[in-house]
């Protein structure tokens, strides 16, 4: 296998969860672009749709399923549909989630539990549902998008569920790894810095000092930039990592 051939994706079918806003869309169509026949997972029926014809007028395949990663009904309906009509999944890209910025003591019951039920309990149903299916045909990846949060804390907006959410999110990537490497279903993480999107309005005044000039790059980055990594996880180009969390945050943890 030559070395471009390693990061093709064509025939192989990938489930990205809240895949039709912000990092998700860029998952989305980067995987298509790669070749993947592409399911579109979210609560957010139009949006899907949008995203789903934006790739296919690119050239890409695409569909759109609803999903809410907080339910194992909707989660197990998610994988019947894809499997009915793509075929068993061979990538999964969790996705979907949720922050608030709130200190600790103002932080009501209701968010905790909503972050977690998104950020962990979602990745959990999905791993697993899917997990399941790869697990007995011996093949498939997974990737787990975790945070810079879930090393650190972040400045100067307090958001002590979202951090706790990523940290879990890691040592969940490495767990499953360890355990299903033995069925040649490899599981990693990626853990992006601020990137410009709805949840990170990276470019607000009160932030830069924090989020932008503490980075030795000096900038936030973009979506897309995330594209050719999550590629890379995805394919036979890193068919002998797992268990893996990878750092795209222009630096902003080496201080």
């Amino acid at each position: 296998m030559g070395v471009l051939q390693a990061f093709e994706l064509t025939g192989r079918v990938a489930i990205v969860t809240g895949g039709n806003m912000g990092l998700g869309e860029a998952f989305s169509h980067a995987l298509a672009e790669a070749g993947a026949h592409v399911a579109i997972g979210a609560r957010t029926h139009d949006l899907s749709v949008k995203v789903a014809r934006d790739i296919e007028a690119g050239g890409g395949k695409a569909i759109t399923v609803d999903l809410d990663v907080t339910k194992p009904e909707s989660v197990e309906r998610m994988v019947e549909t894809i499997t009915n009509q793509l075929g068993p999944i061979d990538i999964l890209v969790n996705n979907a989630g949720v922050c608030y910025h709130k200190p600790a003591l103002e932080v009501p019951d209701e968010q905790w539990n909503e972050v977690f039920d998104v950020n962990v309990n979602g990745v959990w149903h999905c791993a697993q549902a899917v997990g399941r299916q790869m697990v007995e045909r011996r093949s498939g990846t997974i990737i787990n998008i975790g945070s810079i949060s879930g090393f650190i804390v972040n400045r100067p907006q307090m958001q002590p569920a979202y951090n706790a959410s990523k940290a879990a999110v890691h040592q969940l990537t490495k767990s499953l790894a360890a355990e299903w490497a033995p069925f040649n279903v490899r599981v990693n993480a990626m853990a992006p810095g601020y990137i410009k999107t709805l949840m990170a309005p990276v470019d607000r005044p009160e932030f830069r000092r924090n989020w932008i000039e503490d980075a030795p790059m000096q900038r936030y980055g973009m979506p897309e930039e995330l594209g050719p990594t999550l590629v890379y996880l995805a394919s036979d180009a890193s068919r002998f990592m797992t268990g893996s969390v990878l750092v795209i945050d222009g630096g902003y943890t080496l201080w």
